[in-house]
């Protein structure tokens, strides 16, 4: 493992998770400088997306016209696909290679928005989730924490900051969905207290930053048994 007496090199797996607007991708980003400075390899990536198929399967859930109407079971099908290629290809042979591997989202915002949000339930959509990731799930988990009202907040501001941005379908949803996507996180967060970190988003960024630092340490420099 990272950081250990002995040489062997183990990738690890970091998951970011939140409402919107929680600052996600700007304290990746913080996260990988700062782990690039400290010698280690980071893979970048986001979900839905990461691979070609991904990306496609991201606009067809986010953006395009074509996905007004879908269905809350063909959102759950399409994440799920989009999930199961990028483990395949991208994220197992990351880990293979000794890279951290940073993700905007994984499967639990599947849980979240789809098993909460879309009240399909954590029953239903957790199976389709095992089959994706067949057994890969991240080392460590970020719950970047936010009050749906000032989620709201910055999804509008963010909204007239870019104007001429294709819409997204997930983020002009009602405060009722974002609600149950608050409670679903803090549900996810409840059952696996191990792997997922929750963090208040409300504080100044570098305060963010320097409480992620503080987490992923601990991660790749265990103490030595």
């Amino acid at each position: 493992m990272l950081g250990t007496h002995t040489s062997r090199i183990v990738g690890r797996f970091i998951s970011f998770e939140g409402t919107e607007g929680g600052g996600k991708s700007t304290q990746i980003a913080l996260l990988a400088d700062r782990l690039r400075a400290a010698g280690h390899v980071v893979r970048l990536l986001r979900e839905p997306g990461g691979t070609p198929l991904g990306e496609e399967i991201r606009h067809t859930l986010k953006h395009s016209p074509a996905g007004r109407g879908m269905s809350s079971e063909a959102e759950l099908l399409l994440m799920n696909a989009s999930r199961s290629q990028l483990v395949r290809e991208v994220i197992r042979p990351s880990l293979a290679a000794g890279e951290v591997v940073l993700c905007d989202r994984f499967a639990d915002s599947t849980i979240a928005y789809q098993g909460f949000g879309r009240q399909m339930g954590w029953q239903t959509v957790k199976p389709i989730i095992d089959f994706a990731v067949d057994g890969t799930w991240p080392d460590l988990t970020l719950l970047l924490s936010l009050p749906v009202e000032i989620s709201e907040l910055r999804r509008r501001q963010r909204a007239a900051q870019a104007s001429t941005a294709p819409q997204d379908r997930f983020e002009g949803l009602d405060r009722e969905f974002f609600c149950r996507v608050e409670q679903g996180f803090a549900e996810i967060a409840k059952s696996s207290p191990s792997r997922i970190k929750t963090v208040d988003a409300t504080q100044s960024v570098e305060a963010v930053a320097d409480q992620i630092w503080s987490l992923c340490k601990q991660l790749l420099n265990p103490p030595r048994s």
